[in-house]
């Protein structure tokens, strides 16, 4: 189960229509990437690192992804948490909370 943080909060909004991609590695780290259109159709996206635990190590959004579509910034948001999950990224590199 996973233990959602502020910045997950912030950004659910169950009235909106979301894409999502969830995936487990194998050292039980799991990766959570969601896309959506605004209410004024800006494509945003968020980003979710959790522990075998549940616990969050990461968890980041974009308010809007200027000239990606859905898709484009779902291969982006997944491509991303992947680096970061696996190290390739420097978790440092990737906050706690929102990104604009």
């Amino acid at each position: 189960m996973r233990i959602r943080e502020e910045t997950f909060w912030k950004w659910a909004d169950a009235q909106l229509h979301s894409r999502s991609h969830e995936e487990a590695l194998s050292d039980g780290t799991s990766i959570d990437v969601q896309v959506r259109l605004s209410r004024t159709g800006a494509t945003q996206l968020f980003l979710g690192i959790y522990a075998r635990q549940g616990k969050a190590m990461v968890e980041e959004y974009y308010d809007n992804r200027p000239g990606e579509t859905m898709t484009r910034a779902m291969a982006w948001g997944v491509e991303r948490a992947r680096a970061l999950a696996t190290g390739w990224l420097p978790l440092e590199q990737a906050p706690l909370r929102r990104q604009a």
